[in-house]
């Protein structure tokens, strides 16, 4: 199935709802403008979003004469697109580079992390996996299934340890192998306590003050958390800077929206998204074909 097919697929959720009101036939009045901005909202795009998307999208259907399904969904898709951040640079394909995955528990982490792992061995780099989750006995276990898989060395020590000085290890460690690409899980804790997030702060400056290689801090966000991924966002984003966002479980039990409402609100580029369980599943962000299987095909002409 093509990356695109599989977008399309995990989106469905807000693609059916969206069908309810772009439809081919129907009027473009007062009431389409404010179903279209409702139905928006109800996607997780939020209120603020939603409101400046419709009303760029009705200035422009009314100065281009814009009426038909396929028109609408065009423009709308082109102007949700702008609303995300776009990248500068891409942490896992310049090199050499660190990234610490950071997010709550159950976001998809270490399966990013393994993820990313196997992509990253089979493109090219020389990669090391840091199990910087101390706490969950599961953790090591699925990243050490990840780094036998891709066959990538991973650091790890003994439950209870110190986050930060296992990623003190882990970088002193991709100095001696000469490895490029260093990945390090973290364990997961709620945006809302003050001594976790801390910690994390502590993991974060000691990373950064023991690598000689760029340090970036990739936030994993469930899209099923909905609005509320927005306000795990926020919280993470203010306490350690964020670099970017990898959008997890856009399997169709997901409305999608929430991308869109964090990217563009914090700033921030998505790197990757999940839309499922298999390696295939997880791929390169493109606005543009998320915007289409948000919203579905279309065509200005």
């Amino acid at each position: 199935m093509a990356l695109l097919d599989r977008l399309k697929r995990g989106l469905s959720r807000s693609r059916e709802a969206l069908n309810e009101i772009l439809y081919f036939g129907g009027e473009v009045d007062e009431d389409f403008w404010e179903d279209l901005e409702d139905t928006l909202v109800m996607g997780d795009l939020g209120a603020e979003v939603a409101l400046s998307v419709v009303d760029d999208l009705r200035d422009e259907a009314a100065r281009r004469g814009l009426r038909t399904d396929r028109q609408l969904r065009a423009a709308l898709i082109n102007r949700i697109a702008e609303e995300f951040t776009p990248a500068t640079s891409d942490p896992f394909d310049e090199r050499p580079s660190c990234v610490l995955f950071v997010g709550i528990n159950g976001a998809g982490k270490t399966t990013t992390v393994g993820k990313l792992a196997n992509a990253s061995k089979l493109s090219g780099a020389s990669v090391i996996i840091g199990c910087g989750d101390t706490f969950r006995a599961a953790a090591l276990e699925q990243l050490e299934i990840w780094a036998n898989r891709a066959n990538v060395p991973i650091i790890s020590r003994p439950r209870g340890a110190d986050p930060a000085s296992v990623c003190y290890d882990v970088i002193e460690e991709a100095e001696k192998l000469g490895s490029n690409l260093v990945l390090i899980d973290t364990a997961g804790r709620l945006h809302t306590s003050v001594d976790l997030m801390r910690e994390l702060q502590k993991v974060v400056s000691v990373t950064r003050k023991r690598a000689q290689m760029p340090v970036h801090v990739v936030l994993v966000v469930d899209a099923t958390t909905g609005q509320n991924g927005l306000s795990q966002a926020k919280e993470f984003n203010d306490a350690l800077d964020l670099d970017g966002l990898i959008i997890t479980k856009l399997d169709g039990t997901a409305k999608g929206g929430i991308a869109v409402a964090i990217s563009h609100t914090l700033e921030l580029p998505i790197y990757r998204i999940g839309v499922g369980e298999s390696i295939e599943d997880f791929q390169r962000f493109d606005a543009h074909d998320f915007a289409t299987a948000l919203v579905g095909e279309g065509s200005l002409t």
